[in-house]
């Protein structure tokens, strides 16, 4: 008996060492920013307002349910003391209790009302777009990205998995690239099937519907690469359609510009000329 109730006390140390740890794990898990850990059990690190946000609501809502269900736990264990067979030999006859029923149909409600209005406050931020600096255009494609700069000129190129680089189905050949703290409106669609933009640390998920235009937006804080994954299953090699975002000062990316205004317009030319050149 006092060996199992050792196990139990250890049991619940490691379950609380574990809460401890969700409860800190914007920072304690994700100190890695712009890509998943081995073994992490919190949200990615944030790299963007509205991405602090979510972390906040997170947190928000984890103490919400340990409240919760302590407090349930609590009243488990009053129960089981105070109204046993043992403690109370004659059962109560009691059927209902107003008091206790107005409590705990005022109580939910007002728990629901309080998660609620920050839910709506963060996803009227999610889509509603504020004047942007930048729009990038991501089309998905069985199983890539191909991205145009509309504000920048007539250059588009596409963005595919790199296998022989890090990290591991994220890595890709040719980045997205935006300026820091600057507000990138990115307009999605498919010219295939549904896919899905996503990119953790900005906080952005948004579908890519084929004949829809969908559009989110993101203001990196930090420079750096980030990335994400397509998040709708779109067929076969779904896994294997990394999203990569380069994240530059205002003066590498009007350089950047500039090369890829020469790079991948030539690229576009020649391919639009095979495609019209006649057949033999």
């Amino acid at each position: 008996m006092n060996m199992s109730r050792g196990r139990i006390g250890q049991h619940l140390l490691g379950m609380a060492v574990l809460v401890i740890a969700l409860a800190l794990g914007g920072g304690a898990f994700a100190d890695e920013v712009g890509q998943p850990k081995a073994w992490e059990v919190a949200l990615q690190a944030s790299a963007s307002p509205v991405m602090d946000n979510i972390h906040w609501f997170h947190n928000f809502l984890f103490w919400i349910i340990v409240t919760i269900t302590l407090f349930v736990v609590v009243l488990l264990i009053i129960v089981m003391v105070r109204f046993n067979a043992r403690a109370n030999p004659v059962p109560s006859r009691t059927t209902h209790n107003t008091v206790i029923e107005v409590v705990w149909t005022i109580v939910p409600v007002m728990i629901l009302v309080g998660i609620a209005i920050p839910s709506f406050r963060l996803l009227f931020e999610q889509v509603d777009v504020p004047k942007s600096d930048l729009t990038v255009k991501a089309v998905g494609k069985q199983w890539y990205w191909t991205y145009s700069y509309p504000d920048n000129g007539p250059f588009e190129f596409d963005s595919l998995l790199a296998a022989d680089k890090k990290p591991r189905l994220l890595a890709v050949d040719n980045e997205m690239v935006v300026p820091v703290n600057k507000v990138i409106r990115v307009q999605t669609t498919a010219a295939d099937v549904i896919h899905s933009f996503a990119v953790p640390s900005f906080g952005i998920k948004i579908d890519a519907i084929p004949g829809r235009l969908n559009e989110t937006w993101f203001k990196a804080t930090k420079v750096g690469m980030f990335y994400g994954q397509c998040s709708e299953l779109c067929g076969k090699d779904h896994a294997f359609m990394p999203i990569a975002v380069r994240v530059v000062s205002d003066q590498e990316f009007a350089e950047w510009v500039e090369a890829a205004k020469k790079k991948y317009a030539s690229s576009r030319d020649s391919t639009y000329a095979m495609a019209e050149s006649p057949r033999r």
